[in-house]
């Protein structure tokens, strides 16, 4: 299946609820004393992208970049988006007004991979956290937080589902 204009509306609502779902979780996770992503380092990472600079040594040390902060948070957003249109490619807009955990799900952890395999390493934290003190605990930790991100793509579709009705 293609994602087709129309339905791309509907991805912008999934991506958005999806991400809020999740920002709600690393919300939580902050509050209890886990460390959390700092949005401000993928918007470094972006404004540094933008001027060719693909991979850091450590984007910590990058230096900072003007509006980093709201780069990084609409970045984040957009990506939800993107995801989103991922399961209404794979599903068909028909699933958000008949929605199924298992898709939402699989999606949501599929999308580790982003992280994992494109995030970390181009802020040289390595492959799959494998730069970072405790590689295992991250990569779990990034798992855990995409399928947070798998259950907010389902939420937003029964709620898109029941509003709709």
């Amino acid at each position: 299946m293609t994602l087709s204009l129309q339905d791309i509306p509907l991805a912008v609502l999934l991506g958005i609820g999806a991400t809020a779902v999740m920002d709600a979780w690393l919300l939580l996770l902050k509050r209890l004393g886990v460390p959390t992503l700092n949005f401000a380092f993928i918007g470094r990472w972006v404004g540094h992208l933008l001027r060719g600079q693909v991979a850091h040594a450590a984007i910590a040390k990058a230096a900072p970049v003007r509006g980093e902060l709201a780069w990084g948070w609409l970045t984040h957003y957009a990506v939800g988006v993107a995801f989103a249109g991922v399961l209404l490619s794979l599903q068909g807009a028909a699933w958000v007004h008949s929605p199924t955990l298992l898709p939402a799900l699989a999606v949501g952890m599929g999308t580790v991979a982003a992280p994992l395999l494109v995030m970390q390493p181009a802020m040289g934290s390595g492959f799959a956290a494998s730069r970072t003190p405790t590689p295992l605990k991250n990569c779990l930790r990034s798992l855990a937080n995409h399928t947070v991100f798998g259950l907010g793509l389902y939420l937003s579709a029964l709620v898109i589902a029941l509003i709709s009705r």
